[in-house]
């Protein structure tokens, strides 16, 4: 929700649907997140002018964006909540800069949490003045997560009855209007769901008040053949299951959170992915299961700029319980595994190309023989039919015989086959592997996907705000 223009787009998509009674969800404004993070560790460093005179920057972007939609009485009401919470971002700031608190994992997810709190606010004022009764509901009073901060697991049943017990109740003649991403412990503190958190946490609140549908809108039309920022000329997919959307979130494709389908599948609730920009395009529908498709290969994941070890095992059998140390030693170095492979006694093992990479390499030199491949980019071809395939890894290694030291690394899924490249040949490698399992597509599964229209779906709103929007609604309330 970047701007004035899509909180009215919002307004208009709850308004046709306000029938299902629907409850929304919502993330942070533009890149909030990312600027709270970036001012945090700013004034961590003691630049606490820099973080006062960015943070202002940011409470004059939700204000200017939130009065194109909010007007009269309400429009003061929002002008005081907001300017009150940006004043308790200063105050925890100044304590940070100035007298040296510690930024802590959970003083990071209270500091990101203000982005959807304002943000669930502004959204219920803007569907107030666009005559839909609404109420806030504060996400951290329903969203049971446990003490993880920064990456909190929700706590199902918990978040369950809390969410059964309030939605209904408020829900009965309004909208009710949610932040995403954000939870809270049983003791209390705030915590974040990771990146992404958001789809989680409609698909949290679509199983426990049982809904008939989840709705996730965004600013593509749905779920494509790879990604758009990589290789502009996909396909849509007009319907996909369960695993397979799963296994695309984790083999790097953004459009949804990799752990957001797990409470649909329990109450088997279908997910539909729309674009708020383009409301009439069917979107892709996940479900239990998908149309009969020819084409074994649906999608191309990617995962980018990591740096990968390649090492090879004392013995075959040795390699699982490596593979477990491993992310044991990420896990005390700080560092998360993005990819992990193997065939035989030869693992791949890839996490974020940083400085901490290091001291992992040191711990891991002495006792197994590891060879490094730093700027390396992941490649996943993605599908249902993928282990059924015919010769399929030779077959992609064929297309991509000119770019150098491209290798297979399968993942152990019968659902995916991932290839390890040169992150500078990722463009290209994407580009000749889609033209080569795509050049024809089955018209039940896939439908050509048009070019983003011109206008306000390319302005950013500042130079410093990137363009997100994500709004969710989970139709249907149960009426007992």
């Amino acid at each position: 929700m970047e701007s004035g223009e899509a909180l009215a787009r919002l307004a208009a998509i709850v308004q046709s649907r306000v029938e299902a009674k629907p409850v929304v969800v919502v993330s942070a404004m533009g890149c909030t997140t990312n600027r709270l993070i970036e001012l945090s560790a700013e004034a961590a460093r003691g630049h606490s002018y820099f973080a006062w005179k960015h943070l202002k920057e940011l409470q004059e972007y939700h204000l200017t964006e939130a009065e194109k939609v909010v007007a009269g009485e309400l429009a003061e009401w929002l002008d005081t909540s907001v300017r009150k919470q940006f004043r308790d971002l200063h105050l925890i700031m100044l304590e940070i800069s100035d007298e040296g608190r510690e930024l802590t994992p959970a003083l990071r997810d209270e500091i990101v949490s203000y982005g959807e709190r304002i943000s669930s606010e502004i959204v219920t004022a803007a569907l107030h003045s666009a005559g839909i009764p609404s109420v806030h509901l504060d996400a951290r009073q329903v969203i049971v997560t446990d003490d993880r901060h920064t990456q909190a697991e929700p706590l199902y049943w918990q978040t369950y009855a809390r969410l059964r017990r309030a939605i209904p109740r408020l829900g009965q003649d309004r909208v009710v209007v949610m932040g995403g991403f954000i939870g809270s412990s049983e003791s209390g503190a705030t915590t974040t769901l990771g990146r992404g958190g958001s789809d989680l946490t409609a698909t949290l609140v679509g199983a426990g008040i049982a809904a008939d549908e989840i709705q996730i809108w965004k600013d593509v039309d749905g779920m494509l053949t790879c990604d758009p920022r990589v290789h502009g000329a996909g396909f849509r997919l007009k319907s996909i299951s369960y695993e397979e959307a799963a296994e695309m979130a984790r083999c790097g494709a953004k459009i949804l959170h990799p752990s957001a389908v797990q409470p649909a599948i329990r109450q088997r609730i279908p997910i539909v992915l729309r674009n708020s920009r383009r409301p009439e395009i069917g979107g892709t529908q996940i479900a239990a299961a998908a149309a009969p498709c020819s084409n074994p290969v649906k999608s191309i994941a990617c995962k980018q700029n990591l740096t990968v070890l390649e090492i090879r095992a004392p013995e075959p059998h040795a390699a699982a319980s490596l593979i477990a140390s491993l992310h044991q030693l990420c896990e005390r170095q700080g560092t998360a595994a993005e990819f992990t492979a193997h065939s035989g006694r030869l693992i791949y093992f890839g996490v974020k190309s940083t400085d901490r990479f290091d001291n992992l390499q040191t711990e891991l030199a002495g006792c197994v023989e590891v060879r490094l491949r730093p700027g390396c980019a992941v490649i996943s071809l993605v599908g249902a039919g993928v282990a059924a395939a015919p010769l399929l890894p030779e077959r992609a290694l064929a297309v991509l015989k000119e770019v150098p030291d491209a290798v297979v690394a399968c993942q152990g899924t019968s659902l995916a086959i991932s290839l390890i490249v040169p992150q500078a040949d990722l463009k290209r490698s994407v580009e000749l592997l889609h033209r080569e399992f795509f050049r024809q597509v089955d018209p039940a599964v896939f439908v050509e996907s048009p070019a983003e229209p011109l206008g306000d779906a390319t302005r950013l709103v500042k130079p410093a705000i990137k363009r997100e929007q994500r709004i969710r609604l989970l139709l249907t309330l149960p009426t007992s």
